[in-house]
């Protein structure tokens, strides 16, 4: 049985390119759309906590991202079937089919990287950006150095050639993606173990796809970036972000970066963890409800 927040409707709705996303929906229906997305190694359970604080005033959906979850987890082919843009041209489909052209998107991890792809890609859609934890693509391999990537060495790992990453993670599943939950989470109270088993058996059932989701960061989203970059885009809507103080560990202006494709920014720094939206969920809910007034 999947496990879904509480109180909300798990559906099956169209993405883009015949994909079939699962989500978890519910809220208030005549509340302004608001889209979760999560990160890795996680699900849409992750915003349970979060949703339920928003649903009394906003009609929330959850999706799990395509290669995730209950979503369908096509054959990378080729590199731009986990593309962010294509990934976000899910989100937007999705939407659409709940009948919202126009919808705020928060993400959290791999899903904030899809929301920053969804913001340059439908200016016209996206309201309100929320970003939980992350740089963007082409930011983030240029803060890593020297021993300081180490850190995220994952990245490295799911960027080589298909074949040998995916083997030696399904041949240690849990060991690999119980290791993130146990690292970076200050506290782990906040996945119970119910929680980290379904988180487990989700990411041990996708290794194929995550891997492909991490292997189009190390390729086709790093030319889409530096293209935005080259055209001098940036994010049209009011954009939120909060996240660990990674730079000051890893050296570099952590509000610059994000202020240099996000104008109307308001950049914060939380003392939770990785895991923000369960180990604080009155303070991600809150950002996100201050996101929606400006």
């Amino acid at each position: 049985m999947t496990l879904t927040i509480p109180g909300f409707d798990h559906v099956r709705l169209p993405g883009a390119d015949g994909v079939e996303l699962a989500a978890a929906v519910g809220g208030s229906g005549s509340g302004s759309p608001v889209v979760l997305l999560h990160g890795f190694p996680q699900t849409h359970l992750m915003w349970r906590h979060v949703a339920e604080r928003l649903a009394d005033e906003h009609a929330v959906i959850c999706p799990d991202l395509r290669g995730y979850g209950a979503s369908d987890k096509p054959a990378a082919t080729d590199p731009g079937v986990y593309a962010k843009r294509t990934m976000a041209a899910d989100v937007v489909a999705l939407a659409a089919a709940l009948g919202h052209e126009r919808f705020a998107l928060v993400g959290h991890d791999r899903g904030a990287l899809v929301a920053f792809r969804a913001g340059l890609d439908h200016p016209e859609t996206i309201t309100h950006l929320g970003l939980l934890d992350v740089v963007p693509t082409l930011d983030m391999w240029n803060v890593l150095h020297g021993v300081s990537a180490a850190v995220g060495y994952h990245l490295y790992l799911m960027a080589q050639p298909p074949g040998l990453p995916e083997a030696m993670i399904a041949g240690s599943a849990d060991a690999f993606f119980g290791s993130f939950l146990d690292a970076w989470a200050n506290d782990p109270t906040a996945i119970p173990e119910e929680v980290r088993a379904h988180y487990l058996r989700a990411s041990a059932a996708a290794v194929a796809s995550i891997v492909a989701d991490y292997r189009a960061s190390a390729d086709i989203d790093v030319t889409h970036d530096q293209a935005d970059l080259d055209a001098g885009s940036q994010l049209a809507m009011p954009v939120a972000v909060v996240q660990q103080d990674w730079g000051a560990r890893l050296g570099y202006d952590a509000a610059g970066v994000w202020k240099a494709w996000a104008p109307d920014l308001d950049h914060r720094l939380t003392r939770a963890g990785h895991f923000m939206a369960e180990e604080a969920p009155d303070e991600i809910a809150a950002m996100i409800r201050g996101l929606l007034t400006r």
